[in-house]
């Protein structure tokens, strides 16, 4: 499994900026290659939605489960589907606003691809979650 992890400070209060992360219908809006979240259904621990994800000119679809939750600080998104993985976020208190830390682990979901090709795949998607975290921080500070 490969993992991902970084913070971003964002100059908004805590809990605009976990309400806004934590609306799994804004997601498309500031985590890139997500197409889609529907079906949604509960909220905090427990919630579930459908995703569509684009992943180099593949659409692949699954499910979310959030399988730890603590109001206005943090969630974890397992994912199951065409692509297993988690996908985590946090806030916290900072001088200038709010720390939102995003964390990703994941399964390439494609037949073996290579080494080469895999570390091509690696390497793009740092890039987008990296993007996803400046994509919330302009939102939030639009």
């Amino acid at each position: 499994m490969k993992s991902w992890k970084n913070s971003i400070v964002v100059h908004a209060p805590p809990q605009e900026v976990f309400a806004y992360v934590d609306d799994v219908t804004n997601m498309p809006d500031w985590f890139p290659g997500l197409v889609e979240v529907r079906n949604v259904i509960g909220s905090g621990e427990g919630q579930q939605e459908d995703w569509t994800y684009q992943l180099i000119g593949f659409l692949l679809r699954g499910q979310a489960t959030v399988v730890e939750y603590v109001p206005g600080k943090c969630a974890v998104h397992q994912t199951i589907g065409m692509g297993h993985g988690e996908v985590g976020y946090a806030v916290e208190p900072h001088e200038e606003g709010t720390t939102l830390t995003l964390e990703v682990l994941y399964e390439i979901p494609l037949p073996v691809l290579g080494k080469f090709a895999e570390r091509v795949m690696v390497s793009r998607n740092a890039r987008e979650f990296e993007l996803a975290l400046v994509n919330a921080k302009e939102v939030l500070e639009g």
